[in-house]
């Protein structure tokens, strides 16, 4: 986190220690990305929007692959030029 939003954060707070304030901005970080709709998400938690992207992207990385991976179990051909 950047340490001017630290500094922000902890000057509305006014925690105790340091150990308070680390406690309580993790605590908001994972309420703003966890449970926060955004509105410019499409009143998604971000932490959501995260997750489905991952999953597309891990799709997308096997369709990447897919020609490694036999279509079927029967042996592939030689593909080229026969001498004549």
């Amino acid at each position: 986190m950047c340490p001017s939003a630290v500094a922000f954060f902890i000057s509305l707070k006014g925690y105790a220690d340091g150990r308070e304030a680390k406690a309580g901005i993790a605590n908001w970080i994972a309420f703003y990305n966890g449970r926060r709709l955004h509105q410019a998400l499409g009143y998604r938690a971000p932490m959501a929007v995260w997750r489905e992207r991952m999953q597309a992207a891990k799709a997308v990385d096997m369709m990447d692959n897919a020609d490694a991976l036999a279509t079927c179990p029967q042996q592939q051909q030689q593909t080229g030029f026969l001498a004549a």
